[in-house]
């Protein structure tokens, strides 16, 4: 009989392992391969199509635009401010990008300003104002700064 670390009776107590299969993702439950497995072995299958799936129009807006305290339209710039926005960089023989280079915003800015399509902001209208020394805010728009302002 062998010796060893081990004596007496060598008994096995091993418990059943049961090995099961993960849950399949709902992903893979509508799958066209699933369907058409679930509907080959007979399977009740629901199809549902959802009223506005792959379309950008909804029933209900998400929100409303209240018009008493929201105003419906943004301000843009005005006309005169445009015009003496480009006249003073034409007359400085600058080109929108280098306007925009000098005041350090995007050469975009600058053809928004002088297309009107932008709304107008004081840091950037400073900025300009200082560049192009031409009064861009308030009364006397287009005249020179210091002339206007009495700097």
């Amino acid at each position: 009989m062998p010796t060893g670390r081990l004596s007496g009776n060598i008994t096995q107590d091993w418990e059943p392992v049961v090995l099961r299969r993960t849950k399949p993702k709902a992903s893979d439950l509508k799958s066209a391969k699933a369907v058409n497995q679930a509907l080959r072995s007979g399977a009740a299958v629901e199809t549902v199509r959802k009223s506005a799936a792959g379309t950008n129009k909804h029933s209900a807006p998400a929100r409303k635009l209240d018009e008493t305290t929201e105003p419906a339209a943004v301000e843009r710039v005005a006309a005169e401010v445009r015009a003496a926005i480009q006249t003073a960089r034409v007359a400085k023989g600058w080109s929108q990008a280098e306007l925009a280079k000098r005041i350090n915003e995007r050469a975009q800015v600058v053809q928004e300003y002088e297309s009107g399509k932008a709304a107008p902001a004081q840091a950037v209208l400073a900025k300009m104002e200082r560049a192009l020394e031409v009064k861009l805010r308030g009364k006397g728009v287009g005249a020179p700064l210091q002339a206007a302002g009495g700097k």
